[in-house]
């Protein structure tokens, strides 16, 4: 897989990142070297992690980090890959989280980025995000316990996960007065299905609408780097079992139905399994992205990196 370069940065990523959500628990730890090792193998070295994977999964906390900080200690390959974790999430312990229990102050940042080198048992993190917003903190005051991070030599750069774009502005604003580098990377919920899904459970999420769409249109400097790439499976689902297995999922719509069979069509025209089209979709966007996608079978990394070299046309999805 080519590498590309995230703009005005020094980081040079794969077309997609390894999503590690399922790392210590679907994925055990024999699993998840063999994951993690495919993953380079087939030319991937972006692997995306969170503080919070997967605490709602007791006893352990900050699981995913901890594998990955093993995994990083026994193969000695930190200096492989890019590094991507994020700090500030409501708690997900106990019986009913609040996603609406902000934790986003210094104290919390700090105590999590802390936390986040130790489990990853490294010293620094080349991408770090804001896992959530509260639009309570100033932008300034967000902006400047990054760079307060940077200046420490704890992260390279950093980035914002489901912020809406009118925070984000503020904060490109505030930026370019400052003289920062500013956010570099953006993970919000955008897939091939995306567009036309039920409004999620959790409101906390940011979806790629038209005005996210937009802005990322106009500001490239600001990576688009989208979670849930294969749509948590719905269409998989479908095709595998039909339309009762996924009639309780937020993407059973009469419009992303319709699309099901969109897809059966591209996969015959371009010889392609499920998965490579629907990373394919990422590849024909306006702006640059960089998709998430998990898995816990290596010859299925294989397959995801074989999709980035099909010759996809913007109309295949129109």
């Amino acid at each position: 897989m080519e590498k590309r370069q995230i703009q005005d940065t020094e980081l040079w990523v794969s077309p997609f990142g390894l999503g590690t959500a399922d790392a210590g628990v679907a994925w055990k730890e024999e699993d998840a070297d063999r994951i993690f090792g495919t993953y380079l193998e087939s030319g991937g070295n972006l692997i995306d992690t969170a503080h919070v994977y997967s605490d709602w999964i007791p006893p352990e906390t900050a699981r995913s980090e901890r594998v990955i900080g093993d995994w990083l200690t026994k193969t000695k390959k930190r200096n492989e890959i890019v590094l991507v974790t994020k700090g500030g999430h409501p708690s997900m312990l106990g019986e009913k989280p609040d996603m609406h229990q902000s934790r986003m102050g210094r104290d919390d940042m700090v105590k999590d980025l802390d936390s986040s080198l130790m489990k990853l048992r490294t010293d620094h993190i080349d991408l770090y995000f804001y896992h959530r917003d509260d639009v309570r903190i100033p932008v300034e005051e967000t902006i400047e316990v990054m760079e307060d991070f940077v200046k420490q030599g704890k992260i390279r750069y950093y980035g914002c996960s489901n912020w809406t774009p009118k925070r984000m502005k503020e904060a490109d604003r505030y930026c370019r007065e400052k003289g920062y580098r500013g956010f570099i990377a953006d993970q919000m919920l955008f897939n091939y299905g995306s567009r036309y899904m039920k409004a999620m459970a959790d409101d906390t999420l940011c979806i790629m609408d038209d005005e996210v769409y937009r802005y990322h249109d106009e500001n490239r400097r600001n990576l688009v780097m989208p979670y849930m790439g294969i749509c948590s499976g719905f269409f998989h689902s479908y095709e595998k079992k039909g339309e009762e297995a996924v009639k309780e999922s937020p993407y059973y719509t009469e419009k992303n139905l319709q699309a099901a069979g969109r897809l059966e069509m591209l996969k015959e025209k371009y010889s392609a399994n499920t998965t490579q089209i629907l990373l394919g979709f990422f590849t024909v966007q306006d702006f640059p992205c960089v998709p998430l996608y998990g898995t816990g079978k290596p010859e299925r990394i294989r397959e995801a990196a074989e999709a980035f070299a099909i010759p996809f046309e913007k109309a295949d999805f129109e």
